[in-house]
């Protein structure tokens, strides 16, 4: 029988650590609220920015007439040699398997890229971590989003690779404070290796965020375009019911909504769709070929968002589950404290009965 005194040091111990994970659960709630807003205010950009794409294609020649050639080089489709993948995970951890979920992606889309060459951005501390100790960084030192932006004018021909798998580019520290400066610098510098014929295509892995309930691991490819508004998914994982349980049990306990789209929304979808004719100040081709960057950086821009969102939802739903385990282990282990004192009252008794006996 343990010792009556050890159990109620472990169950302080308990207690603090129940503590913990309840100040941890709401200030996730509170992050995933913030993230949550940002993201829902961002899609109606994106959106609108998509309609006006899709209006342009019907309106200009995006396509040579003669030759079946796309005019823009992010149209043009070549044979997948050079592939570029966009690893997006957390900083922390502490938020369930939310991290191991992307890199386990990451990895099955690496195994059916086998024999081809890759290269690997990694963003969030998590994911850089995972691939650092599978994966050699390229024969160049490695950039992070701060030095991206001023590599793009001098960035030459690459040099000899360090392996199949390489890593290109380590960001860590951006999600926690996300900007869109950041994701379009991240746009552009993927764009230019693009152009160059550097890379043939360009895939990005991370959690997309609908709500609370709705959120699935997706690798998306981000190009060469197929077609303006309908994601490219290769790969998806759904939420499983008991998932989705567990999150909308977090999301009632800490107060945090389920929404999964605004007013604003619906009412950039009517953009492009409206029997109407729009009238464009430029030429339609020169509108369209300078959209077009923009709609690579809010992909990329939206995917980081996503996954800023769904991580703070992770780690709620992590630190609610813990909350709820230490509660029932307090229970557990007072159960176990109050028999073990019965038992050693009981003892006592019994010794004292026998002694008057015998006397």
């Amino acid at each position: 029988m343990p010792n009556i005194l050890d159990i109620r040091r472990r169950i302080r111990s308990v207690v603090n650590t129940r503590q913990i994970t309840k100040a941890m659960k709401v200030v996730s709630a509170a992050k995933l609220r913030r993230a949550q807003d940002r993201t829902l205010a961002a899609r109606p950009y994106a959106q609108m920015l998509t309609n006006v794409l899709k209006s342009l294609v019907a309106r200009a020649e995006i396509y040579d007439p003669e030759t079946g050639e796309p005019k823009h080089p992010l149209l043009a489709q070549r044979p997948e040699n050079n592939i570029l993948l966009i690893v997006v995970t957390g900083d922390k951890g502490l938020a369930g398997a939310f991290s191991a979920n992307v890199t386990k992606a990451a990895s099955r889309f690496l195994e059916s890229k086998a024999g081809k060459n890759v290269d690997v951005e990694a963003i969030g501390r998590k994911g850089r971590d995972f691939l650092r100790r599978r994966y050699p960084a390229a024969a160049v030192r490695t950039r992070s989003l701060a030095e991206t932006e001023e590599s793009l004018e001098t960035q030459g021909e690459p040099g000899e690779r360090a392996a199949a798998v390489q890593i290109t580019g380590e960001h860590v520290g951006v999600l926690g404070k996300l900007e869109f400066a950041q994701a379009r610098t991240l746009a552009e510098n993927v764009i230019e290796r693009y152009c160059r014929e550097q890379i043939d295509s360009v895939y990005i892995v991370f959690n997309e965020f609908k709500s609370v309930i709705a959120q699935r691991l997706i690798v998306e490819q981000i190009l060469p375009i197929e077609q303006i508004g309908e994601p490219a998914i290769r790969l998806a994982e759904e939420m499983t019911e008991e998932e989705r349980k567990k999150a909308k049990e977090a999301a009632i306990s800490a107060g945090v909504g389920m929404r999964g789209e605004s007013p604003a929304d619906k009412v950039a979808e009517t953009f492009g769709t409206a029997q109407v004719d729009y009238i464009y100040e430029q030429p339609p081709e020169e509108l369209f070929r300078s959209l077009l960057p923009k709609y690579v950086a809010i992909q990329i821009f939206r995917a980081l968002l996503e996954s800023v969102a769904a991580e703070h939802a992770a780690r709620m739903t992590a630190m609610d589950s813990a909350t709820s385990n230490a509660t029932d282990m307090i229970d557990s282990l007072t159960l176990v404290m109050n028999r073990a004192r019965q038992a050693k009252i009981t003892k006592e008794i019994i010794e004292i009965v026998s002694g008057a006996a015998a006397m």
